[in-house]
């Protein structure tokens, strides 16, 4: 686990996840490395059509498909390269040394997958190039990438904004306890005060759990402010990332618990489409 890597695109959201990539990777003292992946399933290698057209076609016809392709899958990588390298001169500008850039043909998440060893960090736009309806908040591969990953995922939206505060969505359970290890062990966030937010009963037990909590971030040099608030959980973190204007909202992806229900149910759907902060998954 060494790298950043930023999935760059044509989205409008490239930009920030270049921003955001940059940011992440001088945080951590990280080498970055900017990926672009063309998508075989829109772009598909020149090959044998013969099996997807009926039987009497011109064999002519056939040559003329697959030049076809062949030469939007050319177009689609020198775009790519283009994309790439912007992305590189604008990291470069924010002061990271020497980025160094990937572009593959295939799939998003073989593609991680094939990388996963080397992913400290995977940083991705909320939604990518292939998200033209309006209405679709959340990118049709994030949550592909997200389940396939087990290294932390960090979500951003449109706009960069660098980052003075954090409010940590935690709930005592294991998967939140290692959050806070994580986040402890890590230099990405040190240094900016962490809000530890809760949403539960008024507990002996729940009180306890927040507490630990604090003492392990305090002792890792963070300034700690806890809550513990009543309610819907997903209403609750919004409102107080608002009223305290939070710029990274942070939270583990998996549990028993429903601030943990990703994607079957689901808090951190909810979270991902409503929340217009960029939003660190914690696995």
């Amino acid at each position: 686990m060494t790298n950043v890597i930023a999935c760059i695109d044509g989205s409008p959201s490239a930009a920030a996840v270049c921003d955001y990539a940059a940011w992440s990777s001088k945080r951590m003292d990280a080498p970055l490395t900017l990926l672009h992946v063309i998508d075989r399933e829109i772009y598909p290698l020149a090959g044998d059509l013969s099996g997807n057209i009926g039987l009497g076609s011109r064999e002519n016809l056939l040559e003329e498909l697959a030049g076809l392709d062949e030469k939007r899958s050319k177009l689609a990588r020198e775009q790519g390269g283009l994309m790439l390298e912007a992305a590189r001169e604008r990291a470069i500008a924010a002061g990271v040394a020497d980025p160094d850039v990937l572009q593959r043909h295939g799939s998003l998440v073989e593609t991680l997958g094939e990388h996963a060893e080397h992913i400290r960090l995977l940083v991705i736009g909320k939604r990518g190039e292939d998200s033209v309806n309006p209405g679709q908040l959340i990118g049709s591969h994030l949550e592909n990438a997200i389940r396939s990953m087990q290294r932390p995922v960090l979500v951003t939206p449109n706009e960069f904004k660098t980052p003075q505060s954090v409010m940590l969505a935690f709930d005592g359970s294991a998967t939140a306890d290692k959050s806070v290890e994580m986040i402890s062990s890590s230099p990405l966030l040190l240094g900016y005060p962490i809000h530890v937010v809760m949403v539960g009963a008024d507990s002996s037990k729940n009180r306890e759990q927040l507490e630990q909590a604090e003492l392990r971030l305090r002792g890792a040099g963070f300034e700690v402010y806890t809550a513990l608030l009543s309610g819907e959980v997903e209403v609750v973190l919004l409102a107080y990332q608002a009223e305290h204007d939070i710029d990274l909202l942070a939270m583990g992806a998996y549990g028993h618990s429903r601030i943990r229900e990703f994607f079957v149910g689901s808090t951190t759907t909810s979270m991902l489409r409503r929340t217009q902060i960029p939003l660190l998954m914690l696995r």
